[in-house]
This record gives C-alpha cells, sequence and structure tokens, in this order.
C-alpha cells in the first residue's frame, strides 16, 4: 500500500521533534566538540531552520527534545555516557544555560520538554502526553544524533504507535559517514525518510 505522504505530514496529524539542538551540544557552550563540527559540516542547524519554518507556516507544531545539565540523582551511570553527560554539571555556565536554543533556531512559539536521564526523549518525560494532546500520529524529527538519539527516539516512536520521518539532512552522526550509514541501513526498516525540500513541498501544498 503506498504511504500517502499528506495525510502522514498534515497539520492535526503530524509534529515535528527536534533532538537536542541546543547550546550544550550543538552550539557555542558544546561539551560534543566532534558532533559540533560535524553538524557545522552538514549545515545542520540551517537546515533546521528551513524544516521548522515549513512545519509553522503549515500549522505543523514543534517540540523540542531536550537534555538538562542536572541528572536525577536516583539515575545510575548505567552506561559509559552517562559520565560525559555528568562533566555538563561542573559547568555552571552549562549547567545555567546549555538547554537554550542554539543561534538561528527560535523556539518562542514552540513547545519545550526535557529530559534529565537516558538518553532517548520520551523515556521519564511527558513527550507522549504531549504529542497524543496534540493529535499527533506522525512524528518528524531531526538533529542529533544519529549515532544514538536520532536511533533511540525512532525506535521509541515506532513502538508507541507512532510513524516516524526523518529529514535526512536534518540530521548528522560523528563521522558523518557513519551518520549517513545509518540513514542508509538502519533507519529504512523503521521510518520514512525525505529531505527537508521534500517536506517543506508537502507542506507548501497544505496551507
Amino acid at each position: 500500500m503506498p504511504i500517502d505522504l499528506e495525510e502522514m505530514l498534515a497539520p492535526g496529524s503530524a509534529a515535528v521533534l527536534t533532538m537536542e539542538v541546543q547550546r550544550s551540544v550543538v552550539g557555542d557552550l558544546s561539551m560534543l566538540p566532534d558532533l559540533k563540527d560535524a553538524a557545522a559540516k552538514v549545515g545542520l542547524l540551517d537546515h533546521i531552520g528551513q524544516l521548522l519554518g515549513g512545519a509553522r507556516s503549515t500549522g505543523v507544531p514543534v517540540v523540542h527534545c531536550t537534555v538538562g545539565a542536572d541528572a536525577v540523582p536516583s539515575a545510575p551511570p548505567n552506561y559509559p555516557g552517562a559520565s560525559a553527560l555528568a562533566k555538563r554539571r561542573e559547568s555552571p555556565e552549562v549547567r545555567a544555560a546549555g538547554s537554550e536554543a542554539v543561534d538561528g533556531v527560535d523556539r518562542r512559539s514552540d513547545l519545550v520538554v526535557e529530559r534529565h536521564h537516558g538518553v532517548s526523549p520520551f523515556t521519564g518525560t511527558e513527550l507522549d502526553s504531549v504529542l497524543r494532546r496534540l493529535g499527533a500520529r506522525t512524528v518528524v524529527a531531526c538533529g542529533v544524533s544519529l549515532n544514538v538519539g536520532i536511533v533511540g527516539l525512532t525506535v521509541e516512536a515506532v513502538s508507541l504507535g507512532y510513524r516516524v520521518v526523518v529529514a535526512t539532512d536534518a540530521v548528522v552522526g560523528v563521522p558523518v559517514e557513519y551518520g549517513q550509514a545509518v540513514l542508509n541501513n538502519t533507519l529504512p526498516f523503521l521510518a520514512t525518510r525525505l529531505t527537508v525540500a521534500e517536506l517543506c513541498a508537502i507542506w507548501a501544498t497544505l496551507r
């Protein structure tokens, strides 16, 4: 059965999720320099800005999924990356402003859901409830990274019954070539893949 992209992406049916598009990840306070450099290499923030503009102009809501610098005390360091995340707490500036939006990505008209442990945006947050209140059945994923975060978002969303679209030029991994391999070999089994231009063209027909 062919996919009805207009139905999937229509206002009232879809929402855009940004993943960790924030100062402490890909912005001026980044604790992950390789990821920040990869994002710059592919023009990630410009593409995300275009994607969000297309969504908003069509009435598709945007939800920013961020990670806080403060860890939940009861959450154990049960994976190697937890120690790296904990280092964010050592910087007062990161603790205070790391979750803020990066330059060029305006959140003022959008929703923000922050997590404080784990590696994906649904676990331990109200994201699922927010999306269901919005009536969203499709999520459009963008942000970082294709190493962990975007894959985790996609798997969790599918497990919860959502359809997932990944904006292929608005995501990145480290190294960039590895991220492309994930797009080509892992995500096709879980999600529909469209470029920002393709998504915006579909939304333009729905205004």
